[in-house]
């Protein structure tokens, strides 16, 4: 696992809620105004906050680490997932996708632009 993302249907409120407790860093200096969560561990996974989407539930969300983001979605369709948000390239060079597990469980694939090829 790489990282996790916090969708919030108040992203800021949420931002602030972490770091009240854990002492987490929160940081939307990006081009999308992502909030980056510093957890400062540093064996531990970090993430981020971005707003739910109107439609959709606040969630905590999980992102897997691969080395091609279209044929991992491509294998998890043949394995029963549904994706809902195609391999896209993201502004920092990172690829994505959100896909559904056969059970309804969301989940992100990635590829970050610092990944071996």
């Amino acid at each position: 696992m790489t990282n996790f993302q916090i969708l919030a249907r108040n992203p800021d409120r949420a931002a602030r809620f972490y770091n009240e407790l854990f002492g987490w860093s929160v940081d939307n200096n990006n081009a999308m105004g992502y909030r980056v969560i510093q957890t400062g561990s540093p064996a531990g996974i970090q993430g981020g906050i971005w707003p739910a989407p109107p439609e959709g539930q606040a969630m905590v969300q999980l992102f897997v680490q691969v080395d091609d983001v279209a044929a991992a979605v491509k294998k998890a369709g043949e394995a029963g997932g549904k994706v809902i948000i195609q391999p896209q390239s993201l502004p920092d060079g990172d690829q994505m996708a959100v896909i559904l597990d056969p059970e309804g469980i969301p989940f992100g694939l990635v590829r970050t632009r610092t990944s071996p090829s």
